[in-house]
């Protein structure tokens, strides 16, 4: 079974189901967005980001997983956007907790590089139009950011247990 985990990264049909995930989730946040009327704001555009980036991941999966350097590319992009996806999903809510929220805020305009400007390229998907403290929905008692945080925890634990598997049994990346 470790061995069936193991080579997960040399196939396409691995990457297809991550890449189905991430637009399953982006299609939500445009549904949120655009049907219930629910404005983002600043952490869920860099939640929006960081779930684009697993996405271009497996996209460089999908296609090119056989070569040992753009697999290495997928993989790296998948980790590093899981993990600072957690990290942004657990900010906001503590943005979203504190105690005394006069002094959690967050910014309004995104903080993209100027080479990247998202926000003004895509305005309809990276425009940030809300308020970081508001919980304007909650499914099981839970927030969007807290059910994101559980989401990027779980794409970063299966991305560690492939790693992990991937370099004890095989060897290799």
């Amino acid at each position: 079974m470790l061995r069936n985990i193991a080579i997960w990264p040399e196939h396409a049909a691995a990457w297809k189901l991550l890449f189905i995930s991430t637009l399953g989730l982006e299609l939500a946040a445009l549904y949120f967005q655009y049907v219930m009327d629910l404005a983002p704001c600043i952490m869920c555009i860099y939640q929006r980001t960081a779930v684009f980036g697993i996405m271009l991941s497996a996209l460089v999966g999908i296609f090119l997983s056989q070569n040992i350097l753009f697999r290495l590319v997928a993989l790296t992009g998948w980790g590093v956007s899981a993990i600072w996806g957690t990290l942004i999903a657990y900010e906001h809510v503590d943005i979203q907790t504190a105690a005394n929220p006069f002094f959690a805020s967050c910014e309004i305009v995104p903080n993209f590089p100027s080479w990247l400007k998202l926000h003004e390229w895509v305005p309809q998907i990276f425009a940030a139009t809300g308020d970081c403290g508001d919980i304007d929905w909650q499914f099981m008692q839970m927030s969007m950011p807290q059910w994101m945080m559980a989401i990027f925890a779980a794409y970063s634990l299966v991305w560690a247990l492939v790693l992990v598997i991937r370099l004890s049994v095989e060897h290799k990346i």
